[in-house]
This record gives structure tokens, sequence and C-alpha cells, in this order.
């Protein structure tokens, strides 16, 4: 093992200090590489755009007015389907802003596309959590919990129709019992936070 005989010591970073990402997170907790969605896009454009509808077609007894009307009456226009539904929602139409982020289908689905390749797994490299997290997980395991005999037993199924896992479930007990030297094991426990709580 060598001296530093140079003298110098590592720093570490202070917050507030270099450039500050243009983004309402801030300098805070991760490096953001992507903004949030509701800072891209504006509110003038939608993945979806639909055409003005034709809210009036005819009126009197011209187009849409039947012919047979009563002389002297007043005639009443006749509304498109378009029409109707947007006489029925007229009390429910927007004032403000709706405050959604405004971006084209095509933006959206590359934002979180990005998103998803920053993503992080025990797949990817290390991933030195705790055991009741996430661990190394043989693809084998995986194979062998998702058998029909496992994946679609139901808890309230009659015991007699699932002797088999209960025999392997049995087994393993008696493995861990003889590894250990305990006097008994509980296989109940879900997770590694339950265990501690039944211990």
């Amino acid at each position: 093992m060598s001296i530093n005989q140079s003298g110098w010591r590592p720093t570490s970073p202070e917050a507030n200090t270099g450039n500050v990402p243009a983004s309402v997170t801030g300098n805070k907790a991760l490096m953001l590489e992507e903004a949030l969605i509701f800072e891209i896009g504006d509110a003038h454009t939608t993945g979806v755009d639909f055409g003005a509808p034709s809210p009036l077609r005819g009126e009197g007894r011209g187009e849409g007015q039947p012919s047979n009307a009563a002389p002297g009456t007043t005639p009443h226009p006749t509304l498109s389907p378009e029409g109707r539904g947007l006489s029925r929602l007229a009390g429910l139409s927007r004032t403000n802003p709706i405050g959604l982020p405004g971006l084209s289908e095509p933006e959206t689905v590359r934002h979180y596309t990005r998103l998803s390749r920053q993503n992080y797994g025990i797949d990817l490299g290390f991933f030195p959590l705790g055991s009741c997290t996430m661990k190394h997980n043989p693809r084998l395991n995986e194979k062998m919990a998702r058998l029909p005999g496992f994946s679609d037993v139901h808890p309230l199924q009659p015991v007699d129709t699932v002797q088999g896992a209960l025999e392997v479930i049995h087994q393993l007990a008696h493995w861990l019992v003889t590894l250990t030297g305990m006097t008994s094991v509980a296989m109940s426990p879900k997770a590694g936070a339950h265990g501690e709580l039944c211990g």
C-alpha cells in the first residue's frame, strides 16, 4: 500500500454548483438526461387530430326540415349527429387549458423509449441489494416455478389436489433443517421482511 505524498484529497461536489439542468427537477437526485414529459412539447400539439364538427345542418323547410311541417310554425334547425353531441356536452366545455403535455404520437413514443433504456436490472450488471429484494434467480428456477403444478395452484383448492407441491415444500424444509441444524423452518413467509416479522 503506497502513501499519498502529494497531499491531494478527493473532494465531493457541492450542490448548486456547475451547470444546473434546465429542468424543474434541477440539481436533485439522479442526473437526468431526459426532460420531464411536462417540460417538452407545446399546448398546440396533440397525438390525435379531430376534424371540426358541423353543428347545424339546414334550417326552416330547407335541408333537414320535414316538408309536412305545419304552416306558421317556427322552424327548428336540424342538428347533425356531431351537433347533437355538442349540444348535450355544451355545459362541460373546457374554459381553461387542460395542462397536459402537447406531444405528437412519435414524440411520446420516443420519450418513453428513451426512459426505458435507462432501466437497470439484474440482467444488465451487478445489482448489490439485499436478499429480500433483487437477487440472482437462475433461469432454471424461473422455469420450474412456472410449471403448471406450481403456477396453476389456487390457495383454496382441495388439499388432495396439491400433494405434489406440498411434497416439494416439505422436502425443501427438510433440507434447510438438515443444513442449518435448526429444529424447524417456516415456509410461509413470502419475503425477507416477512420472515423478520415472523421471527
